[in-house]
């Protein structure tokens, strides 16, 4: 599979190549900030497969949080491009948004961190969910 896309003023552009290693919607409370409320529609993709093509984002990662994870942004028009964490190197998790064709993304296999979802979110229907992450532990 190959998915092309790019920030909202198209200054930054980018190219991922391979099979997508998950596919989720994201409740935790981090994604909500950056996604303005809404879960976090996310397609994780090979690292080795992933070139930004025209521009380049900033990063940002915060320096007081227990989330090591960066964030990528355009620094121009703000778009949230992608994540990346320590946790899971060999991945970058594109945001869906930001894809020329977002209908690559297909659907979710998971929804996570329901634990920290809001009463108007919606989880789609015959999605697995989980507490917290599909790896970590559900107490």
């Amino acid at each position: 599979m190959q998915i092309e896309g790019g920030c909202y003023c198209g200054s930054v552009r980018y190219r991922a190549e391979g099979e997508p290693l998950f596919r989720v919607h994201c409740y935790c409370r981090i994604c909500q900030f950056m996604s303005g409320g809404s879960p976090n529609v996310v397609m994780g993709m090979p690292e080795d497969g992933f070139v930004y093509t025209e521009g380049a984002p900033e990063g940002y990662s915060p320096n007081n949080s227990a989330d090591p994870a960066t964030r990528e942004f355009c620094p121009k028009c703000g778009t949230h491009l992608l994540g990346r964490s320590p946790e899971r190197p060999q991945a970058v998790f594109l945001k869906v948004g930001t894809f020329d064709d977002p209908s690559l993304f297909g659907g979710p296999e998971a929804a996570m961190f329901l634990c920290e979802k809001q009463s108007f979110h919606h989880v789609p229907e015959g999605v697995p969910t989980f507490e917290r992450g599909p790896t970590q532990s559900e107490d």
